[in-house]
């Protein structure tokens, strides 16, 4: 009757879940047993590891006192009957001795005396069958004896050395080796009890051990032919269900047939409509493409263009003052000039930025440093910034030199702005750090404006994420320097702040860009 009800219950599963049903049957049964089986064999194990340690350490205290009877006694006295030690000479060693054989002993009785050692750190299963053993309790009785007679044998040897210590005679002597030997016979059988007592007590416990690994094999066996007879009826299920769901699907296959006929015409439909706004979708990112290249030129083209606008007023202001020279104007030209070149460079670098094929150059690593501080050097002398390069040694690489400059114009460009605002005229630094360190050059852009507040320093590696205004910040500055710097030249840029003293006298709450890239640059950019 259950078992109708079962198969009842089954005939409502579909196929999917009876087969999950089954795989978790065999499992979970599997799982099972190998756990039991495994917690049942370790929990033996263990005990037994206990009860063979706790029986070996106490061997070993008994024969310390054995050793302690034989060497720091019998032995010494046997030098002092032979002259080679005085009575006094061979206080220290009695002494010890004396405490060997007391700490030993106590330690051994206070684990056996009163109870066994086995019943006392195996399980309780293993009590229970150990108990049933009577010859167990008659060599219970004989160790307590052997024990007693250990402690009478022990009290009397205690004695005549207390009065051999006193009175220095020798004439009990022979009678204090004749106790020690008595007393090393007694330990020794009780060496032998307990050895023979965990021999039987391994036998024992194997014997547990067997049983419990024969009551596993037993249940795995039966968990295996549980799981045969389930598969059985299952399989004959699935057949009856394979039959019907043949029928169904002969049937909706007519259905389907007709149905695709109708749905043709919706298709095709749906492709136009599909490619059409595949079209507009290309045109839209080609769009975002060229808006994005638009900022990154204009965001570029802000410095120079500022500073070529000071130069045009240097020239009126100079003029109106009659201070206009040939001289000057050739400088100021010459610098007008440099301006207009690197513009004109940065539409070409901008349009290698979108572009696979760029070409690496090999450059001193100080000599793009200078020349962003160059293109900048108008604006920085307007804003009364100072700026110091240190480095140890000038390094070559072999990398992008025109976006490395990029990055540079970046940093230099932020620190100006948060000097601007936040530092006193003359306290304004921006101080740069070049290292060469295992195979990368490591670059520190420092300035004292006064740090990057916490709550934004997470985001300002973002696109389009400015404190600025509009007119003064597009917010892809620092996103288009991660992307040279990261994806262009395989290194690294990160940001914090930290106190620093930048002018040697006076700490500062500083911002510390670094920037980690390969001296040599192996990296492929790829088209996309």
């Amino acid at each position: 009757m259950k078992l109708q009800k079962l198969l009842n219950y089954l005939d409502t599963l579909n196929f999917e879940l009876k087969t999950k049903f089954l795989i978790f049957i065999i499992s979970a049964g599997m799982f099972t047993i190998m756990i039991l089986s495994l917690i049942s064999t370790f929990s033996i194990k263990y005990d037994f590891d206990k009860l063979f340690e706790k029986r070996t350490s106490l061997f070993v205290k008994l024969e310390d006192i054995k050793d302690a009877y034989k060497v720091n006694i019998q032995d010494t006295l046997i030098e002092i009957e032979n002259k080679s030690i005085t009575f006094n000479e061979s206080k220290e060693v009695l002494i010890l001795g004396e405490q060997l054989i007391y700490e030993n002993w106590t330690e051994y009785k206070k684990v056996t005396i009163d109870k066994e050692i086995p019943l006392f750190y195996v399980s309780d299963f293993i009590k229970k069958f150990l108990s049933k053993n009577v010859g167990y309790r008659k060599d219970q009785i004989l160790k307590t004896n052997i024990i007693q007679n250990i402690d009478k044998k022990m009290a009397l040897i205690n004695n005549i050395l207390t009065n051999i210590k006193h009175s220095q005679n020798k004439e009990n002597f022979s009678q204090l080796y004749l106790e020690i030997n008595a007393i090393n016979i007694y330990i020794t059988s009780l060496i032998n009890y307990d050895l023979s007592l965990a021999i039987n007590e391994k036998r024992d416990t194997q014997n547990v051990f067997n049983i419990i690994i024969i009551i596993s094999v037993i249940s795995i066996i039966l968990v295996f032919l549980f799981s045969i007879i389930l598969s059985i009826l299952l399989i004959n299920n699935f057949k009856a269900l394979h039959n019907d769901l043949e029928l169904n699907v002969q049937k909706k296959t007519k259905e389907l047939k007709e149905l695709n006929r109708s749905l043709e015409k919706r298709i095709l439909q749906v492709v136009k409509n599909n490619r059409k706004k595949d079209i507009i979708m290309f045109q839209q990112a080609r769009f975002a493409s060229l808006g994005e290249m638009l900022n990154n030129i204009a965001h570029q083209w802000r410095q120079p263009l500022g500073s070529i606008s000071m130069i045009v007023q240097s020239f009126q202001t100079k003029n109106s003052l009659g201070k206009l020279t040939d001289k000057y104007i050739e400088e100021k030209t010459e610098d007008a000039l440099l301006l207009a070149h690197n513009m004109s460079n940065t539409l070409d670098d901008f349009k290698n930025f979108f572009s696979p094929d760029k070409t690496k150059e090999e450059f001193y690593i100080i000599d793009c440093i200078k020349h962003a501080f160059e293109l900048s050097k108008y604006i920085l002398e307007k804003e009364n910034i100072q700026f110091k390069i240190e480095y140890s040694k000038d390094i070559k690489t072999h990398n992008f030199y025109n976006e490395l400059s990029h990055v540079f114009l970046n940093l230099i460009t932020n620190s100006k702005d948060a000097l601007s605002t936040n530092v006193a005229n003359n306290d304004k630094i921006i101080k740069v750090i070049v290292r060469e360190y295992k195979g990368y050059i490591h670059i520190n852009f420092i300035d004292n404006g006064g740090g990057i507040p916490l709550g934004i320093a997470p985001k300002i590696f973002e696109p389009y994420y400015t404190t600025k205004y509009k007119s003064a910040g597009t917010g892809i500055g620092l996103y288009m320097s991660k992307q040279i710097v990261e994806k262009h030249m395989d290194g690294s840029i990160i940001q914090k702040n930290f106190p620093h003293k930048i002018n040697k006298k006076e700490t500062f709450e500083c911002s510390l860009f670094t920037i980690k890239i390969p001296i040599n640059n192996i990296k492929e950019i790829d088209a996309n």
